[in-house]
């Protein structure tokens, strides 16, 4: 379960795509909303959300009348007044589109791209309840065994494997789509970099200035050079106590080290790291190093975990969070990564775990 940043949030980009020009109208109710409250029509802007339109809801219900651009475009419908607020992310496309905003399941319906992307998401919700309830089965359950708890281990990254893929054949069926698109920038990074590029080449030419798309492909370039086969890229950060050091001193030292991309405040790295430290303590005399590289912003928190976790292996980081120097280099953007990599420098396998590092490890160190 990996994947942690891909089950958290849907919907933060703007997209567009070539439509005929003609009126739309959003028609919409709010859970909890009384008549005279303010519904606002938004984009999102790298600053923020900036509104573009407002409606008074009247009888319980509220509507937005307008002619698109010559593209179609996503944005925002929501309502907020004190702490409440409410969302959906809407395609603004010619036709009846309806919204139904709620604090806990917003849904769209109408037009082709919202009722591509509501279907989409339903789907995988359902993806990402099934893999939160075992992973909460398997934190939670004091009484397991460590046998018990690598077994449901396995269950788990089976379902997520199962997860993705069936995520990557929706998004690949409906990619000459805006809502399709919008899902690839979404979903891209968490997609081998092999499946991506196919994906991007047939991204309608509406696309081809689009923010999100121009990022997915810098993304997908930046991992292309740290493929397996590649050399490792270098770079310098803080052990837990302030101390400059290379990651190029540790690939030295070792046969084979592994460049473990984790945080203290990431549940799936917790879960996982069992299984790192078995691996060091099996293979450590021949040669087996570890680096961890954190993503973390609190460095109490990190050498708590540190402690907690047992791990004696080098820790270094620059407490950037996501943006980690480090884990720009390598395209990270989900957590637990890692790479393995050569004495001579060359990677040899990513994003290893469970038995798949002790695989890996045995076949290299036979």
């Amino acid at each position: 379960m990996k994947k942690i940043v891909l089950f958290a949030a849907a919907g933060l980009m703007s997209l567009a795509a070539c439509q005929e020009k003609a009126g739309y109208i959003i028609k919409g109710t709010a859970e909890g909303v009384a008549d005279g409250d303010t519904v606002f029509l938004q984009k999102q802007t790298e600053e923020g959300f900036e509104a573009l339109d407002s409606v008074v809801v009247k009888n319980g219900t509220f509507e937005f009348k307008g002619t698109p651009d010559s593209v179609a475009v996503s944005r925002f419908v929501t309502y907020m007044k004190g702490d409440a607020r409410m969302a959906a992310m809407v395609f603004v496309e010619k036709g009846n589109i309806q919204v139904n905003l709620s604090p806990m399941e917003s849904r769209i319906s109408g037009t082709p791209n919202n009722d591509t992307y509501q279907k989409f998401m339903d789907e995988y919700q359902k993806i990402g309840k099934e893999m939160n309830d075992m992973y909460q089965k398997i934190k939670g359950d004091t009484l397991l065994t460590e046998v018990q708890r690598d077994s449901l281990m396995e269950v788990l990254d089976k379902k997520e494997t199962e997860g993705m893929d069936r995520i990557y054949q929706l998004v690949s069926e409906n990619i000459g789509s805006a809502a399709g698109v919008h899902l690839l920038t979404m979903f891209g990074s968490s997609f081998e970099v092999e499946k991506v590029q196919p994906l991007l080449e047939k991204i309608p030419a509406a696309f081809a200035n689009n923010e999100e798309v121009k990022a997915l492909k810098e993304h997908v370039e930046t991992v292309a050079k740290t493929a397996v086969g590649k050399k490792f890229i270098d770079f310098t950060l803080n052990t837990p106590e302030g101390k400059p050091v290379k990651l190029s001193d540790f690939i030295a030292a070792n046969n084979y080290t592994l460049i473990d991309f984790w945080a203290s405040w990431c549940g799936p790295c917790r879960m996982e790291m069992p299984n790192v430290v078995a691996a060091y303590a099996k293979y450590k005399a021949k040669g087996f190093g570890i680096v961890g590289v954190s993503l973390d912003n609190d460095v109490e928190s990190w050498k708590k975990a540190i402690k907690d976790l047992n791990i004696t292996w080098p820790q270094m980081s620059d407490l950037k969070g996501w943006q980690c120097e480090g884990a720009a280099l390598y395209g990270v953007r989900a957590i637990p990564a890692t790479l393995l990599v050569s004495k001579d420098g060359t990677i040899v396998a990513r994003d290893l775990r469970g038995e798949d590092l002790e695989a890996k490890l045995a076949e290299l160190m036979k």
